[in-house]
């Protein structure tokens, strides 16, 4: 007798149950009402051939499995790191050069000062980088302050350029910077960088070129455009690479693009060990409903004074005035509006002081109780000078309205008219200090700016500083 090799009743169900999942069978099959009889055998429930019972009158067996869905990733979600944002928004043309190698091998050797920047940063990147996409420009500038200041807001250059973003002091009156005893707004980090942004946009409106507009923000726009033109009419290129140039602008623009480099690299970011910085706001804004101290404004929003000036150093005198707007953490400004709500004592301790006689002003400091350097630096004065009758400074006091009403009310600025001292010949020496601006008789005038933003590197506490390697010479 002849035997054939018979499937196994475990063998059958196992090959029932793979061709529905590679076929795309239904997920019920129903073997026994299409094929009872091999079901049947299937099962062991007997040989179709033999009696027992019969295969017709079984219930159909429903054999499930559980569906397969690959995992899906959302592309277009926004991302939870703001690196990830910029490296999308980055718009700007590379420059390939030595110089661009220099720089990026000379950041990547100093990790710790690049994560010092990243922190200092923390605070003011997510703004740039919504205003820098509002209007459609690169987001390779979210870096520029990196190259200006490191990030750091209180960072001045001997040439007087201030802030995150640089300004000298003529180029920010054109952008609309209050620059007062008060406030000088080229340290406001929402002021300067719409005034930084609108200049960058000017610029390269001029030149359509945004290495060009660099370098205009560096060596100012007219410069930029003479030598644009020297080498137009010569019929040489006229790009950035070609332009004879400053060093310092040399160098301006390979620094920006090293710094792109570096972080438009997340396995590079990663080897650095520099920090991811959250895609969300940091902080908001309000306006001051009446005057108040600066420490009393960080003790209501439950921070410290040190990082209360750092989100708000454009602040030059101890109190803030009404309607001034400043900045606060997001997760602060509720509790800043119910500590201020249950605030019963005086939010200021300044009162406003006129003089009455010529006196020095360790004489008024020793009659409201404060220190001659404490009355110095709230009034921005030179030093232990004597102050004629008339003068209206700020002095320890009741901190009421009222008493402020003088100082704040007109211009806004005290008046502080230095004494005349007297020559050798008993001639006056004319130093008068009248609304907060020094006034000095004298036939040397400054020079006035050539245009842009062009000044010696901003002094910046514990920023490292890049060398100027010299560029290889053309030939």
């Amino acid at each position: 007798m002849q035997h054939r090799n018979v499937p196994s009743p475990i063998q059958r169900l196992i090959c029932i149950g793979m061709i529905a999942v590679l076929t795309g069978l239904p997920a019920t099959v129903r073997a026994a009402a299409e094929a009872p009889l091999q079901l049947a055998s299937a099962l062991g429930l007997g040989d179709p051939d033999e009696p027992g019972i019969r295969a017709d009158t079984l219930t159909p067996l429903e054999i499930g499995y559980a569906p397969i869905h690959p995992a899906t990733i959302d592309l277009t979600a926004p991302s939870d790191n703001l690196w990830d944002r910029i490296r999308n928004g980055f718009a700007m043309t590379n420059l390939n050069d030595d110089l661009v190698l220099h720089y990026q091998q000379w950041y990547q050797n100093r990790p710790n000062a690049l994560r010092n920047m990243v922190e200092r940063s923390r605070p003011y990147l997510f703004h740039i980088v919504e205003e820098l996409e509002a209007r459609g420009m690169p987001t390779e500038l979210a870096l520029l302050p990196m190259v200006e200041s490191s990030f750091n807001p209180m960072a001045h250059s001997p040439a007087k350029a201030s802030g995150l973003w640089q300004f000298i002091p003529a180029t920010g009156k054109r952008f609309n910077l209050e620059q007062n005893w008060w406030q000088d707004e080229r340290r406001d980090v929402v002021a300067s960088t719409n005034a930084a942004l609108d200049y960058l946009q000017t610029i390269y409106d001029m030149h359509g070129d945004w290495h060009l507009a660099l370098a205009s923000y560096n060596w100012g726009e007219g410069a930029v455009k003479r030598a644009v033109d020297k080498n137009e009419a010569r019929g040489l290129p006229a790009d950035y690479a070609s332009l004879k140039m400053p060093n310092e602008t040399r160098h301006y623009v390979p620094k920006l693009q090293a710094l792109k480099n570096i972080f438009g690299n997340p396995a590079l970011l990663a080897r650095l060990n520099l920090p991811q910085i959250p895609n969300s706001p940091y902080f908001t804004t309000l306006e001051m409903p009446q005057p108040m101290d600066v420490k009393t404004a960080a003790r209501l929003a439950n921070m410290s004074l040190e990082e209360f000036r750092q989100l708000n150093p454009s602040h030059n005198r101890p109190i803030i005035k009404a309607d001034t707007a400043v900045v606060l953490p997001a997760d602060k400004l509720e509790v800043f509006h119910q500590n201020l709500q249950n605030h019963r004592a005086p939010l200021s301790q300044w009162q406003a002081y006129t003089v009455t006689s010529p006196e020095r002003i360790d004489q008024i400091a020793s009659r409201f109780g404060a220190s001659t350097a404490e009355l110095i630096q709230a009034n921005g004065l030179p030093g232990n000078v004597r102050l004629a009758a008339g003068s209206r400074l700020l002095v320890p006091g009741d901190g009421t309205p009222e008493s402020l009403h003088r100082l704040l009310a007109g211009d806004g600025s005290p008046i502080i008219i230095q004494a005349e001292p007297r020559g050798r010949k008993g001639k006056s020496v004319r130093d008068t200090k009248a609304g907060g601006k020094k006034i000095q008789s004298t036939r040397s005038g400054a020079k006035k700016a050539a245009g842009g933003n062009r000044k010696p590197a901003a002094k910046s506490t514990g920023k490292a500083k890049a060398p100027v390697k010299k560029a290889p010479a053309k030939r």
